[in-house]
């Protein structure tokens, strides 16, 4: 059992080592962009299904309550959390359509739409992120394997390339953690970060 818990935790470093070196530039890009759209008075909007789901909840909440240090409350909207909503679009219409009827409903051009798919291909995600485009939002995409339907679409984009779940959403929540915490320093400690 020892052997196979190091295992899934090198695994896990590899995964994320191989990640940051693929990266870095668009991770110091979509830090830069959503530092400019919060500044301009913009939101962001995050979704996702299963453990994506619950990781655009953990994200929201970094940004809305603080993550590191105080500072006031910013604007982030999980999806995923409005079981009303969520299960109306889903019978009337069709489970595709519970992201982007939100989308329409919340979502304004500049707004930034954050879709988290490990497969990079879940009918609601790419749904979503299509009609954040088309209203004149910035799409952002975290994926895993090799990006699939959403990393053709998305403005900016980070893939995991690997083929496991877990690994896969280790290394999305890191980088989540990572943004939160750069986007905090250039709001409100070092603006000048580079």
């Amino acid at each position: 059992m020892k052997d196979h818990l190091v295992k899934i935790f090198k695994e896990s470093c590899r995964v994320k080592e191989a990640f940051i070196n693929d990266n870095l530039g668009r991770l110091v890009n979509i830090i830069e962009v959503l530092t400019a759209a919060l500044k301009a008075g913009n939101k962001i909007l995050i979704f996702g299904n299963g453990g994506s789901a619950a990781d655009a909840q953990h994200i929201a909440a970094e940004f809305v309550n603080r993550f590191i240090i105080e500072r006031p409350p910013l604007p982030a909207i999980a999806l995923t959390t409005d079981t009303s909503v969520i299960t109306s679009v889903g019978n009337d219409y069709d489970f595709s359509e519970i992201f982007a009827k939100q989308i329409r409903a919340l979502g304004q051009s500049g707004d930034v739409a954050w879709g988290i798919s490990t497969s990079g291909n879940s009918p609601n995600v790419i749904k979503g992120l299509e009609t954040a485009k088309k209203m004149g939002m910035i799409t952002l995409a975290f994926t895993g394997r090799d990006g699939g339907s959403i990393g053709q679409i998305a403005d900016l984009l980070l893939n995991v390339s690997s083929n496991s779940t877990a690994r896969v959403q280790e290394t999305h929540i890191t980088a989540s953690h990572a943004i939160c915490e750069l986007v905090d320093m250039k709001l409100f400690q070092k603006p000048d970060l580079k």
